[in-house]
């Protein structure tokens, strides 16, 4: 079997199982961040990618995407229902995002968990070359490091979580609570998004399994597991020049005038999930119509809202909930051709999110808590003429970075219909400057600057980098 020096770990490949015209089924790597990062690196070095390939039964034999390999794991019914939409959404989904709602506990979820982590440990194990570096992603597999020192304890392992890590007093309900913290402290490194995070992970690995522990370094055994907030980015450059395309800002002139040329575009883009504040930001948004604060033939709402994990119930109870509240909304507010609300539930393609990007007067993402919330940054990163607001919640990772947003807390009605106001209302001057001092932040902290703040962290030394072309 061929190994690679460099293996990068994720619940899903990063290829999608699309139809060729022929009608035959083939695979094409997928747009998403995580690639985008580390194609620089993927080219330079034996890589390797170890994931989900989607569907259930055997494993497919996959070809390799631009040079990089896939290595399936294959997952079953049961591993589908019990692993990932049971204890990975289920469970540590809410409870990571301040038990938004309320997490469910079933031993059969955890039993699934550790037999699919193991899984995913062991096909690391056997594709990784001697002293390979090996990059685990995200909450499906906090398991794996541990998992995987035992069985290869020569690997350089890397861990980062990308959505937020919760405070101890949350944790602490986690009936394996232990089990998960130190099969995340069988990496080398440890990184989240937020130095509080980093913060919250120190204190418990403190508490719970009584290990010294500071917010950058832990002894575990002979070793020192080191930690971090390390921000994840987008590829700042690939969005600015797409929104730029002549045929993309076609496209938002056409989408403007189809929504009735209104003098302003509130949009929203989000997952269909809880954590969004999908519903607060519609109550605010009906309320600011009821008080005429706002006239739909003046200004439009366009929510889009791709559905997610519809086999969950959580979320099929939410979509209803977000169907009815936009539908009566429409039906109190709107007009013959004129929806208070357009919304919108299909995925759209890059050059599509970039012109509705570019329609934007005001851009709101108002989750009740995210680990970073990317599509804020690709938002500015599309503003190519340095306009539109931000209207950004406290509670996304992006708030930390992104400060000149327009801030708000969506817990708070009233402070989050104050915000909209408020992006509405601003001067050019004021929207310009701001705007202007976001993009030069991303254009510095962009998706590459991260994969290299990561991987340099991981390798104090420098000679993993300088072997896996990061220095390039």
């Amino acid at each position: 079997m061929r190994q690679s020096s460099l293996v990068v770990v994720a619940n899903r490949l990063p290829i999608d199982d699309s139809v060729a015209p022929d009608g035959a089924c083939e695979w094409r790597r997928s747009p998403g961040g995580l690639v985008s990062a580390l194609h620089t690196l993927l080219s330079h070095t034996p890589t390797t990618w170890v994931g989900w390939a989607g569907g259930t039964g055997p494993a497919p034999a996959l070809a390799d995407v631009d040079g990089v390999r896939m290595q399936s794991v294959p997952l079953n019914a049961e591993d589908l229902r019990d692993h990932y939409e049971g204890f990975s959404n289920a469970t540590l989904w809410p409870l990571y995002h301040d038990s938004v709602e309320q997490p469910e506990y079933h031993r059969r979820w955890w039993e699934a968990y550790q037999r699919v982590n193991q899984r995913f440990a062991e096909a690391i194990a056997e594709v990784a070359e001697h002293g390979a570096v090996v990059w685990v992603q995200d909450y499906h597999l906090h398991l794996v490091p541990g998992l995987l020192r035992e069985l290869r304890p020569d690997l350089h392992i890397g861990f980062f979580l990308h959505v937020p890590f919760p405070p101890p007093e949350l944790f602490m309900q986690l009936p394996r609570r232990a089990e998960l913290l130190r099969g995340m402290l069988g990496a080398d490194l440890v990184g989240f998004q937020r130095a509080q995070a980093a913060h919250n992970f120190a204190q418990l690995v403190a508490k719970v399994l009584d290990l010294p522990a500071t917010d950058r370094r832990i002894a575990v055994d002979d070793r020192v597991v080191r930690i971090g907030a390390f921000p994840v980015s987008i590829d700042t450059a690939e969005m600015a020049a797409l929104a730029a395309r002549p045929d993309v800002a076609d496209r938002a002139r056409r989408l403007r005038h189809d929504l009735g040329s209104p003098d302003q575009v509130i949009l929203s883009v989000d997952r269909m999930d809880y954590t969004k504040g999908i519903e607060q930001r519609l109550k605010a948004y009906s309320e600011l119509l009821a008080g005429g604060h706002v006239k739909v033939r003046d200004t439009v709402l366009v929510q889009v809202a791709v559905p997610s994990r519809e086999r969950v119930g959580q979320y099929q109870i939410l979509r209803e909930r977000v169907e009815r509240e936009v539908g009566r909304i429409n039906g109190e507010f709107g007009r013959v051709g004129e929806p208070a609300i357009h919304y919108l539930t299909q995925p759209f393609d890059r050059a599509e999110l970039a012109a509705l990007y570019r329609v934007a007067d005001v851009m709101a993402v108002t989750p009740l808590r995210d680990g970073m919330n990317l599509v804020a940054k690709e938002y500015v990163a599309a503003r190519v003429d340095d306009t539109g607001a931000l209207l950004l919640s406290e509670f996304a990772g992006a708030a930390a970075e992104l400060s000149q947003a327009y801030l708000v807390n969506p817990h708070d009605l009233e402070g989050l219909k104050q915000g909209l106001l408020t992006a509405l209302r601003a001067g050019p001057d004021d929207v310009g400057a701001r705007m202007r001092a976001m993009r030069a932040h991303l254009h510095e902290h962009d998706i590459r600057a991260w994969a290299r703040s990561y991987l340099s962290a991981l390798d104090e030394s420098g000679s993993l980098l300088h072997r896996l072309g990061a220095t390039t």
